[in-house]
């Protein structure tokens, strides 16, 4: 008998998922174990090996296509003769029944040409894009074409625009990406659930510039400025356990944890991905900077595994290579607190009664209130203030 294999839930706060690439085609073999298909999920691209053996009869989901979770994406049989047409009807009609909810009377529905009864062929499109748009769902009337005389091919199809002028001009609709719809939903909640706080402290970042040029020119390791700050924070928070906690929200208590594990916010293809260094106040510089090189390299393929990114007790973000002053970050839940980090600037301080060059670095701590006091939050900012400036600490310490 005929059996479809769904979309697996492959991260906790995954909800849908887009086929990223199929390792086996129609009328193929799989085996038990055999991989099967690469998924984009909410947080990375993740492989998927078949639970059971069987031949793929009928591919339901093409190569980026998005199904939700538990919805059918391959039609399997036990034998390459097996009749499937009467089952791939069933799964059609129930598919058309759940699409049957009665529209609310509220609704305005517009009716494109094509679903008429009108001939697409009126659309100037290769045969490659008008493929690639009926998989996707695509209106090409909707699509600006780039190829000759107007013609629409693939590549103004993957820039994933629908045009529509409107009393306020034109405007491009690009959809979600399953990674970017979490996102805006956590932070979200975090941004209208969570009471927040913001402390700000300037640091003398002139001892830690030098100590970093030292590093270099004496053939260590490249140390990054945010290395010295994940090893400065990681300090500052055995110093101030409160900091290195969270808050549940359905029980209403406060979450103590007992390691200090840095959530490290990395910039990836379609959002963010924030991978965890574990016992970050154990660790030596070089072992930090060689960690978090190793981890946004993962995060940047999508090759991170659930444990690399799922926990953490307080998280780091940083645009200072942007050149940024400083910025507000919000909090990652159910941590307590978040730490932004701004660029390295030139200044000017007064020293002995002279003015001299100096450099300054700014740093802004979002805490949550429930969780933290403004005293708590200001002694631990002077914690890493202290630390920075201190940068000899770092060094020796692990």
């Amino acid at each position: 008998m005929p059996f479809v294999v769904t979309m697996p839930k492959l991260s906790p706060t995954m909800e849908e998922g887009v086929i990223a690439k199929w390792h086996k085609k129609e009328g193929d073999l799989v085996k038990d174990g055999d991989l099967l298909i690469e998924v984009a999920t909410d947080k990375a691209t993740v492989e998927y090996n078949a639970l059971d053996g069987g031949f793929l009869r009928k591919i339901i989901v093409p190569e980026g296509g998005k199904a939700a979770i538990n919805e059918p994406v391959a039609v399997f049989s036990v034998t390459s003769d097996e009749e499937i047409g009467p089952y791939l009807a069933q799964l059609s009609s129930k598919k058309e029944e759940t699409k049957a909810a009665p529209l609310p009377s509220t609704l305005t529905v517009t009716i494109s040409e094509e679903s008429k009864g009108l001939s697409t062929e009126r659309v100037k499109a290769s045969p490659l894009a008008k493929k690639l748009a009926k998989q996707q769902g695509i209106d090409l009337t909707k699509i600006q074409g780039s190829g000759p005389r107007g013609r629409i091919v693939s590549c103004d199809l993957k820039r994933g625009q629908t045009a529509s002028t409107t009393g306020a001009g034109t405007y491009r609709e690009v959809p979600l990406t399953p990674m970017r719809k979490v996102i805006a939903q956590r932070l979200t909640e975090a941004k209208a659930t969570i009471p927040h706080i913001y402390v700000r402290q300037e640091v003398d970042a002139l001892p830690l510039f030098e100590m970093r040029q030292q590093l270099i020119e004496g053939g260590g390791e490249k140390i990054s400025f945010n290395d010295f700050v994940i090893k400065a924070s990681s300090l500052a928070l055995l110093d101030h356990p409160m900091l290195n906690s969270g808050f549940h929200a359905v029980s209403q208590t406060i979450l103590l944890f007992q390691t200090v594990d840095i959530s490290i916010a990395v910039t990836v293809p379609g959002g963010l991905m924030t991978p965890i260094v574990r016992n970050a106040d154990t660790k030596t510089l070089s072992e930090i900077s060689s960690e978090v090189k190793q981890l946004a390299a993962k995060a940047k393929e999508g090759k991170l595994k659930p444990e690399e990114y799922q926990g953490g007790s307080f998280t780091i973000s940083n645009l200072g290579m942007f050149g940024i002053t400083d910025f507000c970050a919000i909090i990652n839940p159910p941590q307590a607190a978040i730490l932004a980090v701004g660029g390295i600037d030139d200044t000017v301080r007064v020293k002995n009664g002279q003015f001299v060059l100096g450099k300054k670095m700014n740093l802004v701590l979002s805490a949550d209130h429930r969780v933290v006091d403004g005293v708590e939050a200001a002694q631990f900012l002077k914690s890493i203030q202290k630390y920075l400036e201190n940068p000899a600490i770092l060094c020796n310490c692990s």
